[in-house]
């Protein structure tokens, strides 16, 4: 396969993934029995699945490889950029993932005496581990890949001509790591039943921008260092330990 074309293939690919990981999510349990049940849709389940599939497919697809093109033009690491190790790709970001998952996990059980709600709640497996695919592609297409390469693109590439491309680069990171935290208020709204982020507790509030924020800006430097692959393994792995492994530990 041609290096400059691997980089295509490897996008589809996840963007294939993330399909049928949302595709699939449309099945299975969204909470646990006692946990608040989301709202009931009266539409079919398997239309359900094809319609977020098929909005999947063309948001995440086309917003995605517009900022894979965006990326190239900043001259940051490809996908499979040859100076970067395996290493480096995968191996650290799984490590550092983890580690975070773990920070979470210490995070939450401090925050849950303050935050007025106790701990977070997670997805019921194997919801946790569909979900955790889905976050770590389709977040960082959204995020990382999309958010972060357009604005520092437009910004620091076409408005400033490329000076203080990298000050560009980190301040467009916080507004994306801002973006990305406030991207879960709606499903707390939800899972607390309130009508607005206004009734969220302050502490709640604080606890989400701090997690969020903390993975948003891990995988912005991974992604600006290693490529697009090592932001989707910190992001993942960081959800499993998160989701999947604190959240069996707390339903046994």
């Amino acid at each position: 396969m041609n290096i400059k074309t691997r980089p295509n293939h490897t996008f589809f690919i996840l963007l294939a993934i993330l399909t049928i990981a949302v595709a699939l999510a449309s099945f299975l349990p969204q909470t646990d029995n006692a946990a608040p049940q989301m709202p009931a849709v009266n539409i079919p389940t398997w239309l359900l699945s094809l319609v977020s599939a098929g909005v999947t497919l063309l948001l995440y697809g086309g917003l995605g490889y517009l900022g894979l093109t965006l990326w190239r033009r900043l001259d940051y690491p490809e996908m499979w950029e040859e100076n970067v190790s395996n290493r480096q790709r995968f191996l650290n970001p799984a490590l550092a993932g983890a580690v975070l998952g773990g920070v979470f996990i210490i995070t939450d059980l401090l925050f849950s005496r303050i935050n007025g709600v106790g701990r977070l709640m997670h997805p019921p497996f194997p919801t946790s581990l569909v979900a955790s695919v889905s976050a770590g592609i389709g977040e960082e297409m959204l995020f990382r890949l999309f958010f972060i390469s357009f604005w520092t693109w437009l910004v620091g590439g076409v408005i400033l001509g490329g000076r203080h491309l990298t000050t560009v680069y980190w301040v467009v990171a916080v507004f994306s790591a801002l973006a990305f935290s406030a991207g879960h208020f709606p499903s707390l709204m939800i899972l607390l039943n309130v009508s607005s982020p206004a009734e969220f507790p302050p502490m709640l509030l604080v606890q989400i921008f701090l997690l969020n924020g903390l993975l948003s800006l891990f995988a912005a430097h991974y992604f600006k260092k290693f490529g697009f692959l090592a932001a989707v393994g910190i992001h993942f792995w960081a959800d499993i330990i998160w989701h999947v492994v604190w959240g069996l530990l707390q339903s046994i």
